[in-house]
């Protein structure tokens, strides 16, 4: 039995240090940036082996950086163009995914199959009639413009449908026994019951947006309107490719999507169907 449990043990172990290894390779990338960002002028930035620990760390790459671009105005684009995608995307995936689970009516298998097949359809594909398609609605150079093509998501209705699908019928007939309409319905129980999934689809959006940069870069000509890619993209002109203040750059534009998931992360662990829902 100590055999077997001293085996089990080393197991354990060597998972640990496996997957430890791999957590660092995975952070590198970022503790590079981090490191980069935090070098004076003096310090070499692509050195054998790289020194991630910089001898004379300073912030001066953030201040300049801050000083020199909008950052305060691209901060406030991103986070007003994430919001309302974020908002918009919940509402009409919700409104879509919520009778293909819920609701029987003919063709609905098959509208659902026909939204998920779209998944498979690269964005460069759609993106020239998007375009045309923005400009001929007088949305172009606009916040609008940047959040029309995230108004929904077949993954978004995809992943909805199917929290929807594993809410017990038995809370929607007690809903039904009470009055309640099928919008009251979908309102007040059915939303609740699913709040993980709605969390966990709104980081999805909220990350997708906040780093988007070829659509924005295509629909937005006036720099008053340009989101922290964008403005980190401008760096590398206006500083002559220097890595310290691009990679101050994007610690800046990174940093709120990490809060943002330390702080959401607990609400993605699935829970009891229907615990959102209150008597």
């Amino acid at each position: 039995m100590n055999i077997f449990k001293r085996n089990s043990q080393l197991n354990i172990v060597f998972i640990y240090v496996v997957l430890g290894a791999i957590a660092l390779i995975m952070l590198f990338p970022l503790l590079w940036l981090v490191s980069t960002a935090l070098k004076s002028p003096t310090e070499s930035i692509f050195q054998s082996p790289p020194q991630l620990l910089p001898s004379q760390p300073t912030v001066e790459n953030f201040s300049r950086v801050w000083q020199s671009l909008p950052f305060g105005q691209y901060i406030y684009n991103s986070t007003l163009v994430a919001v309302l995608t974020v908002g918009l995307n919940l509402l009409f995936c919700a409104l879509a995914a919520y009778p293909l689970a819920r609701l029987s009516f003919p063709g609905r298998d098959w509208i659902f199959i026909a939204i998920v097949s779209t998944i498979m359809i690269p964005f460069q594909i759609v993106m020239i009639p998007l375009y045309i398609l923005t400009v001929k609605i007088g949305l172009r150079n606009t916040y609008w413009g940047m959040i029309f093509p995230s108004l929904a998501s077949a993954f978004g209705i995809f992943l909805l449908r199917q929290a929807f699908m594993g809410v017990p019928k038995e809370i929607e007939e007690a809903a039904r026994m009470d009055g309640s309409s099928e919008l009251g319905l979908w309102w007040h129980v059915m939303l609740p019951a699913i709040r993980p999934a709605l969390v966990t689809l709104a980081i999805f959006v909220f990350i997708g947006s906040w780093s988007d940069f070829l659509w924005p870069l295509i629909v937005i000509q006036d720099e008053s309107l340009y989101t922290l890619p964008l403005g980190v993209a401008k760096l590398a002109g206006t500083f002559s490719l220097d890595w310290r203040l691009v990679a101050a750059g994007s610690i800046i534009s990174v940093l709120p999507v990490l809060i943002l998931f330390l702080f959401l992360q607990r609400y993605i662990v699935p829970t009891e169907t229907g615990s959102g829902v209150k008597g």
